[in-house]
This record gives C-alpha cells, sequence and structure tokens, in this order.
C-alpha cells in the first residue's frame, strides 16, 4: 500500500521536506513520525497512517511535494512487495502553477492538453465547485473560476485545471486572453530577472534561499507593491514603564516567565485599537468592504536563524499581563526551535515588531497583508526632555506606525499614536500586579 500525503489544512496544498525519519526496510507502526514538512512558515511532523515494512521511499529531503503525492510503499506487516507489473495509482509531482508555460508532468499529458475552453460547467448564480485551496490560488492568480471547466465529477476544478486554462490563456494571440485572468502577483518581475556572475570581480559564496526566505521575500513584495503604505513616528516617555518593570520583574520570574516591554505594548496596542477600530481591520477588495474585527489577535515578529516568524497571540484584550508574557516566550521559543504550528501564524488583526532588544531607533516596518497596520519599536534611550519647564533626563521609545492608507487616513493614524503613546506613558500598576 501507498502512504500519501495528507490534507495539510485549507490554502495549504504543498510543503518543502526538512527531515525524512525513515529508510527503506524499515519497519514502522502507526502514526510514527515519517518526515518533517516545512509549510509556508511552519513546520510539521507528518504521521504514517499506517504500520508497515518500508518498501519503497519516493521522496527525499528538500524535495517540494503536493497533498496526495506518493511519499513511500508499505507492505502490511512485513508481506511481500505486490509483483511487478501490479495496477498501482501513478502519482506524479505536479509543477508550481507560478513556473508556467512548462511541460505537463508525466501522465497527465492527456488531461493538461485537452483544451479547457471558456465554458463553465456551474449553474448561473451557483459558485463553481472546487476546494478553499484551490479558491485561494484562482484569487492569487486573478481567475474567475466561471470561466474554468472542471474535470472531476459534478464540474469540481483542481489544479490541473488551472493549469489547462492557463496554458490555454498563453497560447492564444496578445489582446485574446480572457478578462477574468491576471498575471499573478510579481510575475512580471520574475520575467525580467537576470541572473548576474558576481564571481567575475572577486570570490563569492553561494547559498541557496529557504524556503522561509522565499516566502518571506513574496509577501514582503507583495505587500510592497498593493499597499500604499504610510509611517507615522513618535516618541514615548517610558521611563515610569521601566521603573514598573523593575519593580515587578522578579515577581514575574518567579511565576516562570519575563516581563518585557513587548509585553507592556500587547496591552497598550490592544487598548488603543478598542478606541481606533479601523486600525484593527482589513480591506476586502472583493467585496470592497472594509471588516471591522471584533477580536483583538496581535501577532509578534521574532527574530529567528531562520528568518522573520510572526506568531499570533489571540484575544489579547481577554489577558493579564502574566499571561501575555507566558504566551509570548512560549510562541517566540517555538518559532526559533520551528515548532509552531500553521494556525498559531494565522489570524492576526495587527502586529508588532519590536527591535529594541537589537538596536536602533526609527525604522519603517512594512505592513503584515491582510491587516492594514503594523508598529515598530525601536530601542529606549535616555534623552534630555523638557517637562514643567525644566530639563530633564527620561527614557524615550521610538515608535513607527505604518499603515494602508486604502484604509486609514493619516488624521486617524495621528489619533492613533498619540492614543498609543499616552497608554505607554500612564500604564497604571495595577495592570502589573500578579
Amino acid at each position: 500500500m501507498d502512504i500519501n500525503l495528507p490534507n495539510l489544512g485549507e490554502g495549504a496544498d504543498a510543503g518543502t521536506i526538512v527531515n525524512l525519519f525513515v529508510e527503506e526496510g524499515d519497519q514502522i507502526a502507526k502514526d510514527q513520525p515519517l518526515l518533517e514538512l516545512e509549510n509556508e512558515k511552519a513546520v510539521a511532523t507528518i504521521p504514517s497512517t499506517a504500520a508497515g515494512k518500508v518498501t519503497k521511499i519516493f521522496v527525499k529531503s528538500g524535495d517540494k511535494i503536493s497533498v496526495g503525492q506518493r511519499i513511500l510503499s508499505l507492505s502490511e506487516m512485513g508481506e511481500a512487495v505486490p509483483e511487478k507489473g501490479a495496477k498501482v495509482n501513478a502519482v506524479t509531482k505536479p509543477k508550481a502553477l507560478a513556473r508556467l508555460p512548462q511541460e505537463a508532468p508525466a501522465g497527465q499529458e492527456a488531461e493538461d492538453e485537452r483544451p479547457n475552453g471558456a465554458v463553465s460547467q456551474a449553474k448561473p448564480g451557483i459558485a463553481p465547485a472546487a476546494a478553499p485551496s484551490i479558491r485561494k490560488l484562482a484569487r492569487e492568480l486573478g481567475i474567475d473560476l466561471t470561466g474554468v471547466r472542471g474535470s472531476e465529477s459534478g464540474g469540481r476544478i483542481v489544479r490541473a485545471d488551472l493549469h489547462a486554462y492557463i496554458q490555454e490563456l498563453q497560447s492564444r494571440p496578445v489582446g485574446m486572453q480572457s478578462k477574468g485572468a491576471a498575471p499573478a502577483p510579481g510575475a512580471e518581475v520574475a520575467a525580467k530577472a537576470e541572473s548576474i556572475d558576481f564571481a567575475k570581480w572577486g570570490p563569492v559564496t553561494k547559498k541557496p534561499l529557504s524556503p522561509l526566505r522565499k516566502v518571506i521575500a513574496r509577501r514582503m513584495a507583495e505587500s510592497w507593491t498593493t499597499v500604499p503604505r504610510v509611517t507615522q513616528f513618535d516618541e514615548a516617555d517610558i521611563t515610569a514603564l521601566m521603573t514598573l518593570r523593575e519593580k515587578y520583574s522578579e515577581a514575574y520570574e518567579q511565576k516562570g516567565t519575563r516581563l518585557t516591554l513587548t509585553s507592556f505594548a500587547l496591552k497598550a496596542v490592544v487598548n488603543a485599537l478598542k478606541k481606533h477600530p479601523v486600525l484593527n481591520s482589513s480591506l476586502d477588495e472583493g467585496a470592497g468592504e472594509i471588516v471591522l474585527k471584533e477580536y483583538f489577535h496581535i501577532g509578534v515578529a521574532v527574530d529567528t536563524e531562520a528568518g522573520l516568524i510572526v506568531p499570533v497571540i489571540r484575544d489579547v484584550d481577554k489577558k493579564n499581563l502574566l499571561e501575555l508574557s507566558n504566551e509570548l516566550e512560549e510562541l517566540a521559543k517555538k518559532a526559533r526551535e520551528r515548532k509552531i504550528s500553521a494556525q498559531e501564524l494565522k489570524g492576526g488583526t495587527f502586529t508588532i515588531s519590536n527591535q529594541g532588544g537589537i538596536g536602533g531607533a526609527h525604522f519603517t516596518p512594512i505592513v503584515n497583508k491582510p491587516e492594514v497596520a503594523i508598529l515598530g519599536l525601536g530601542r529606549g534611550a535616555m534623552k534630555p526632555v523638557v517637562r514643567r519647564d525644566k530639563i530633564e533626563p527620561r527614557q524615550m521609545l521610538p515608535m513607527a506606525l505604518s499603515y494602508d492608507h486604502r484604509v486609514i487616513d493619516g488624521a486617524a493614524a495621528a489619533r492613533f499614536i498619540v492614543e498609543l503613546v499616552q497608554a505607554f506613558e500612564t500604564f497604571r500598576e495595577e495592570d502589573v500586579k500578579i
């Protein structure tokens, strides 16, 4: 029997193998880990769905595999392998749509070469049948699924149908392409990419982009090109706040956690978001609506050896400072060890990026789509400040708020950051006590 890659969840249909835990000839048990798969920014362990002896492995570390693709074959409980020539379900390694045009994978020529046409099998007013991952991919590629013919039962649209549809569009004369399909984000840039031989001018070391770095690059480029971003700068006097932190730091350590500036920032941000809900929203471009969220799930950027990862702390408004500090430390540890799940990276409504532990002051963070705002914090520094007609040394925190100008006006952003400064400067001691 074959063990195939199971469904990874909505919007996730592929991943890259990081580690392979079994070899041919191994006797394995049901639910025993087979491999580690990197998908988006998470690494997940894929278990075996059956017990038996490994007779053949079809993948290796570094391979990109898709849902349904064959991983290995088992002879149940060490039984003989099926005779040569026995009928086996052929599973081919699908090509990425972003690399079209290309040759169809072996075993799919007949299906991919058939004329797809622009006639939908869906009834008028009814959305075509397709998995959520296919709908997400179609949205990213700018394809209207009502113009795609589904090849599965009941007209269900699968990835191969999108593949064939795009190939057909590309084969048409210029100007004849369907208005329902737009080039994938970044396709024009990729087409113009040029490889430069830097070794002509001196010694170089080449390091391949990791799957995580590719995800970061793609998302940052997409945000930069699609979001008209503005960054608002300010400073908050955190002298009193840092006094509170020093006073209660030991009590938090006795509870097994650390009281950090980011913990305070989570509370300050959620209090400001409650008064300025437009910064806790998203833009639904398809529906032409601003979605105001009534929950507060805050993402916190974590610096790891593999790259930037943003785990999400849910319901920040319902948790006290001790609970937030515990969860923040736990998620940061899981992110650095690459043990964080894909679900823990989704659903954020606002993001905080604190670079204070590294250094630097103001910077311009990039909005984490589909959110509409992100707060960047730099290192606090002692500065001479005029207070009550006197110059005093005060610890000032540099702040940078980047926001999507399609949704948020400059006046709204200014009011929010003023509210945020006040929240940092007037933090209540009863909110810190354990």
